[in-house]
């Protein structure tokens, strides 16, 4: 096993408390939004023998196995994060496999650099996740009932907001959200700025459901993200549960910290709550104008106190291990390559020990015996 040595990402919309209080150390001051584990480019994990990518890079077989590198490349197709959101992110989707590589072809051909702030299509694969809760953890995730997204908004009594009422009552499913999403984000912006403004007012007077929103709103006055994000489900994982992003889900994680784990990726389409590029025409051809509840995730019992968290793909697969006080020599090893994170209590994994945010990436086929009392999660592939 390699103990991995990871970056801590300082993004804006990070917790200042949340990964300082699970590691055990004292705040910068600086937010911090996002510890990642893995071998993903632009920030891999560290290890005695190198970076993560130069481990792999160095013998792909042996570090990852013939199964995962005959069905997914020489590379680990997952990058594991712990997650802090302190502030909202932006409300987004990923496209599907197809979607991503025509993206990404087309925007070659047209000679659009990789790093333009115009670009959507970083590379040429899709970005499925799964985000499962540490803490409480607020989130928006698919389209709500139209009809119950017309209430909602209806209850506000804004003027301004009428029309969209109006449309989500008299159209089927699918037409009502795509005409509702595109007017908004086509709105004029100096209008839509007071619409957000009057929406956000009636947000903080009436509290209760529409307090997200005026959270929201406080982070990101005047965005039309802000009406957006109230066509979506509103959730509250408690620790354990997890939502699973599938292509072309509109999602936003507001607050709260977690274990997210994705496919190898930087696809992402902004639908608002950012001050980044949000094309609106590619935007609507990715999104699903599909209603239902959030879908929330619980683990499955699988054999020797595995919990999974059952996923459609295959580029990773995530469990996790409660161990009770005097566990011993319990036998991870697996013929796929793994990470295994400790969350909470003190664990030993092979020669290492490991506290909260500790992590240790495990060669495929190589053995893994975990012991101690605590959390451990597990991520790997299915090949």
């Amino acid at each position: 096993m390699d103990r991995l040595d990871n970056t801590i990402r300082p993004y804006a919309w990070g917790s200042t408390t949340a990964i300082p209080k699970l590691l055990g150390v004292e705040p910068t001051g600086e937010p911090q939004a996002e510890m990642w584990m893995g071998a993903h480019p632009g920030a891999p994990s560290r290890t005695a023998r190198g970076t993560l990518v130069e481990v792999i890079e160095a013998d792909p077989e042996r570090e990852l196995g013939a199964r995962a590198v005959a069905k997914f490349g020489p590379r680990l197709p997952f990058l594991l994060k712990i997650l802090a959101a302190g502030a909202p992110l932006s409300l987004q989707v990923h496209p599907d496999l197809e979607q991503a590589k025509e993206g990404y072809e087309d925007e070659e051909r047209r000679n659009i650099p990789v790093d333009a702030g115009h670009r959507n299509y970083k590379d040429a694969n899709h970005k499925p996740e799964l985000i499962c809760a540490l803490t409480e953890f607020d989130g928006l995730c698919g389209f709500r009932d139209p009809l119950r997204a017309a209430d909602l908004l209806d209850g506000l009594g804004v003027d301004s907001l009428k029309p969209y009422v109006d449309l989500l009552h008299a159209h089927p499913e699918d037409a009502a959200l795509r005409e509702v999403l595109t007017a908004i984000l086509t709105a004029d912006p100096d209008e839509m700025a007071h619409t957000v403004a009057e929406a956000a007012a009636a947000c903080s007077r009436l509290g209760g459901e529409y307090a997200p929103y005026a959270d929201i709103a406080h982070h990101y006055p005047g965005d039309p993200g802000v009406i957006a994000a109230m066509l979506l489900n509103h959730v509250r994982l408690q620790p354990g549960e997890a939502l699973f992003l599938g292509a072309g889900i509109p999602h936003a994680y507001l607050n709260g910290l977690g274990v997210e784990i994705m496919a190898n990726s930087d696809n992402v389409l902004r639908c608002g709550l950012t001050p980044k590029h949000v094309d609106v025409p590619e935007l609507l051809r990715i999104v699903r104008f599909e209603a239902g509840d959030a879908g929330v995730l619980r683990p499955e019992a699988a054999p020797d106190g595995e919990e999974v968290y059952e996923t459609p793909i295959d580029e990773f697969r995530l469990s996790r291990y409660v161990l009770p006080e005097g566990t011993t020599a319990h036998d991870l090893t697996r013929a796929t390559p793994q990470i295994l994170l400790c969350t909470a209590g003190a664990v030993r994994a092979g020669e290492h020990e490991l506290t909260p945010g500790g992590s240790v990436f495990v060669p495929a086929g190589e053995k893994a015996e975990v012991s101690g009392a605590g959390t451990v999660f597990r991520a790997t592939v299915v090949a």
